[in-house]
């Protein structure tokens, strides 16, 4: 990347997201947030798929009259 791209989008990004502090620590939370949903979620389907058959949503019916 050139010198000149890489210093627009350097400065696109400072004066959007590091200028104002607030606007940082905001940017820091929604990105933690969503980190962790899509993480919860890649690991739940990884669990479910490896525990197939083995867990209680998976029998109940058996149990169920």
């Amino acid at each position: 990347m050139p010198a000149a791209a890489s210093n627009g989008i350097t400065r696109t990004i400072y004066n959007t997201i590091f200028k104002k502090n607030s606007v940082f620590v905001s940017a820091i939370f929604v990105g933690a947030i969503g980190f962790e949903m899509g993480f919860d979620t890649l690991s739940d389907k990884i669990w479910d798929n490896i525990n197939q058959g083995k867990q209680w949503k998976d029998i109940k019916h058996k149990y169920e009259q």
